[in-house]
């Protein structure tokens, strides 16, 4: 379990904490996870701090009805390479409204809304890489001594 003074945005667990959410460290922010979904991911940085604040994990068919009920919603720019929208939708930290959009973020996923959360893919299993026995130089005898 992280360091919880590094988490931001703790709230958020406060608010799930009926669903029993757990975090896992995430490319230097916090998956937030319900079950095996993840939920959100919280990330306050010095790099890029436009993409501070809660990442929704939802898909592409709900983010036009997402919009509706959060209208500042936007795709997280860092994960898009110019390409349009992504999976990953976001509020913005910087926001005034931030946190009463968060906590209704929460009371979504609370109700079980099937908009957010998704089901990470198995991680690939690495191959180990088999290294082939080395071949000994022949040896010459060895003579004996007497």
């Amino acid at each position: 379990m992280p360091n919880t003074k590094n988490i931001p945005f703790f709230f958020v667990l406060d608010y799930l904490m009926p669903l029993e959410p757990y975090i896992k460290p995430f490319f230097g922010c916090y998956g937030v996870y319900v079950g095996e979904k993840i939920v959100f991911i919280l990330r306050d940085k010095k790099s890029h701090p436009e993409v501070n604040g809660v990442w929704i994990a939802t898909d592409h068919q709900h983010h036009k009805s997402l919009k509706k009920e959060f209208p500042p919603l936007c795709s997280v720019s860092v994960l898009n390479d110019g390409k349009g929208a992504t999976g990953w939708q976001m509020l913005q930290a910087e926001a005034d409204d931030f946190e009463p959009l968060v906590v209704k973020a929460c009371e979504l996923v609370l109700h079980g809304d099937p908009r957010i959360g998704r089901i990470p893919k198995p991680k690939a299993k690495k191959k180990k890489k088999i290294i082939p026995p080395q071949k000994k130089a022949p040896t010459k005898p060895r003579r004996k001594t007497k």
